[in-house]
């Protein structure tokens, strides 16, 4: 059990687990068929489309099945190497179902770092901060007005060579992405120094000593690490306060532009999907009886930290009793 109350296993790998899985499906009576694609349903039968993907060559021949529930739960579209690449959605579409359109969520935002900078810090985490996406701010002023666009959500990130990534960002990632999305590109505050107020930092500001360097002075009175002072001189382009008022405003709502998520494919999960009043209660497609859905191919997000796991395995429970439900109204005398 870590620290955050969250469970993980002895060697912090899912291997044990999923071969658990495997041998619980197996006991169970699951016909497990792996290495085929689903192409979509035929336009004259209604059957599914199946067929065997082999490695480095073309699907064979398809064959039609007509399973009398179908469950799909066909993941999203990031990590397409695992399989998960969102094919699926164009087959939907075709039938006229509503899909969102796929987006990165939990994932990193781009920004224009300098060479010098990622030269500096690629990689390094930037620890006990809190931040808050915003709307863009007025050009010439730091302290931005009360356009927010979400909660303030404290953590670490990771400074990346394409722009920034962790927990805290991926929590705002959402508000972060719709603003980016509306205006080209948005603001994150970062508050460098979460434990102090405003008042306090100016305060500890103001002891710098004779000839004493900015960077000595900010590590020295509120401990901010190199990368943090990196953080203010890229962002204000090395043009730092000189006023102790005005540099602890700077570092209690550092203003971080952002320009649009990471590609897709690098996202930890997805936004996006069936829209839900395509769905009955019981998450069968209302144009399509008989056929369910579940997992991450409905339109919902959710943070990391188990809540994707959660959302994704309660989707299946409730598509599966669905599934139960529907079966026992249209076939009452063979229950």
């Amino acid at each position: 059990v870590g620290s955050s109350g969250r469970v993980f296993p002895l060697g912090f790998r899912a291997t044990e687990l999923l071969r658990s899985w495997l041998v619980d499906l197996e006991t169970l009576g699951v016909s497990l068929q792996t290495g085929h694609r689903w192409l979509g349903w035929d336009q004259v039968t209604g059957a599914l489309l199946v067929a065997v993907e082999e490695k480095n060559s073309d699907p064979i021949q398809p064959q039609q099945l007509f399973p009398d529930i179908t469950i799909m739960s066909l993941g999203g579209g990031s990590w397409q190497r695992t399989g998960s690449d969102g094919r699926w959605v164009p087959k939907f579409e075709e039938i006229g179902i509503n899909v969102r359109e796929l987006r990165p969520a939990n994932s990193g935002f781009l920004v224009n770092w300098s060479a010098e900078f990622i030269s500096k810090f690629e990689g390094m985490p930037v620890k006990n901060v809190s931040v808050q996406a915003r709307g863009n701010p007025v050009p010439g002023e730091t302290v931005l007005g009360e356009t927010d666009l979400g909660e303030t959500v404290r953590g670490e990130m990771m400074i990346s060579a394409q722009g920034i990534e962790g927990g805290c960002v991926y929590t705002v990632g959402r508000e972060l992405r719709a603003a980016c999305d509306a205006q080209g590109n948005t603001v994150m505050l970062i508050d460098l120094r979460p434990d102090l107020s405003v008042e306090q930092v100016e305060q500890r500001l103001s002891t710098a000593k004779p000839k004493e360097s900015t960077s000595t002075l900010l590590r020295r009175t509120i401990g901010l690490p190199a990368v943090a002072i990196g953080l203010l001189r890229e962002v204000t382009k090395n043009v730092l306060p000189r006023q102790a008022s005005d540099m602890a405003v700077l570092i209690k709502s550092l203003p971080l532009q952002v320009v649009a998520t990471e590609e897709l494919d690098r996202a930890i999960s997805t936004a996006g999907g069936v829209a839900f009043e395509e769905l009955d209660d019981r998450f069968m497609l209302r144009r399509l009886p008989g056929v369910f859905v579940a997992g991450e191919m409905i339109d919902w997000e959710a943070p990391t930290g188990g809540y994707l796991l959660q959302a994704t395995l309660s989707t299946a429970v409730a598509a599966a009793n669905g599934a139960l439900s529907w079966w026992e109204e249209e076939h009452p005398t063979e229950m």
